[in-house]
């Protein structure tokens, strides 16, 4: 028996928690469409991401080791989708909307720029005094502007609710295109379980990777309070496994654990606070999806480690400052030639979109790269003149 939209919104509103987003009860998208008869607003949202050429290139974008240094380590998109998988899971238990927790989940990471947060660092650093970079804000701009599947228009024209979530923090850093979202102090309840996802899974992936690319091994882990309460976990469930056995269990378990321990938390903080109508989420004076006060030092503890002993390693940074002036030299050798970008950037010089200058549609034009692209443009336009490209004058803005 099919299932219409109609159905789906209707099992939506006897279904879902009080404080959960109802799509029928969605504020609606910038350019007015007919309702789809089989998907809810949210169920397109989410489809919409997934075909765009945004999400495709995530595939060869960095996690935290460059794309190409091994088959298996995480790249932005298998990270993307192990978060969009603990999103649903968490949203699910909570009675939240999934599909929005989904699509937030799977449009988090469009924004991000080749070669990881080493990428965002320096275009954070090109891009100051010309309006700024921040990949929340850039995947706003990505879904509001710069894919354009549909004729006679710009972008993927989501939900009020999707777009918003895109800023974490529901502000209006993302210039033009942000000037229709409500600012509030908290993101929606969605947007908050997609982020607590993000958090925990890059954690449980980040060891998980760092202990294959041997930065650090298996016993030094010990220190970790996490590892720790991951490994006995492991052992309780594998009774007599050999410690060779039990080191997938106990990465899995570093994933079940604050998962676990997220949906407890939040569930007795959502009951104390009698949250009772998504605006009322938004508007408390934190966030209600969050750990225990327990887990968030675990998980501090783990952050602290990986930065010191993976993200800042010797060997990693060297890898990172490659890249880092790679793409600066890439990139002010397209703001200075902008005939070489694709047609499509350079006609945003003749034709610019809301917030254009020149340097934000090289911005634009570099963020978008994947990893491997970002390489091969450098070699073929910097490499072969053989030398660094100069800032351009304050003039040349």
């Amino acid at each position: 028996m099919q299932r219409t939209r109609t159905q789906f919104e209707e099992s939506e509103r006897r279904d879902l928690a009080p404080y959960a987003l109802r799509s029928a009860d969605s504020r609606g998208r910038r350019h007015a469409e007919q309702e789809d008869p089989h998907r809810t607003a949210f169920m397109r949202d989410r489809d919409r991401v997934i075909h765009s050429g945004a999400f495709r290139r995530l595939e060869y974008k960095t996690q935290v080791l460059v794309n190409g240094t091994g088959d298996n380590y995480r790249t932005r998109m298998t990270h993307t989708l192990e978060v969009a998988q603990i999103a649903r899971s968490v949203g699910r238990a909570l009675g939240l909307n999934e599909s929005l927790v989904e699509t937030v989940a799977l449009a988090h990471d469009l924004g991000h720029p080749p070669f990881g947060h080493s990428g965002e660092e320096e275009l954070r650093e090109l891009m100051v005094g010309h309006g700024g970079f921040e990949h929340n804000a850039q995947a706003l701009r990505i879904v509001d502007l710069l894919e354009t599947p549909y004729p006679g228009r710009s972008g993927l024209n989501l939900t009020y609710e999707t777009r918003s979530s895109l800023l974490k923090h529901g502000t209006k850093s993302s210039g033009p295109t942000a000037d229709d979202l409500a600012p509030e102090p908290q993101p929606w309840l969605e947007a908050q379980a997609a982020d607590a996802a993000d958090s925990l899974a890059y954690i449980s992936h980040d060891l998980d990777d760092g202990l294959r690319f041997g930065v650090f091994r298996e016993e030094e882990l010990g220190e970790l309070g996490l590892w720790r309460r991951a490994r006995d976990e492991a052992q309780r469930r594998y009774p007599g496994a050999s410690r060779e056995q039990l080191l997938r269990p106990t990465i899995h378990a570093t994933l079940a654990l604050p998962v676990a321990d997220l949906i407890a938390a939040t569930d007795a903080r959502l009951r104390d606070a009698e949250i009772d109508h998504p605006l009322a989420a938004r508007r408390a004076s934190s966030r209600l999806i969050a750990f225990s006060a327990e887990m968030v030092e675990m998980q501090a503890e783990a952050k602290r480690y990986l930065f010191k002993r993976f993200y800042y390693a010797d060997h990693v940074m060297a890898v990172r400052r490659e890249a880092r002036r790679q793409l600066r030299e890439l990139f002010l050798h397209l703001h200075s030639h902008p005939e070489a970008m694709a047609e499509w950037a350079r006609a945003r010089l003749v034709q610019p979109l809301p917030g254009d200058s020149a340097w934000r549609i090289t911005c634009d034009y570099v963020a978008g790269m994947t990893d491997r692209f970002a390489q091969q443009e450098w070699e073929r336009l910097v490499a072969r003149d053989g030398g660094a490209v100069e800032r351009p004058p304050e003039s040349g803005r």
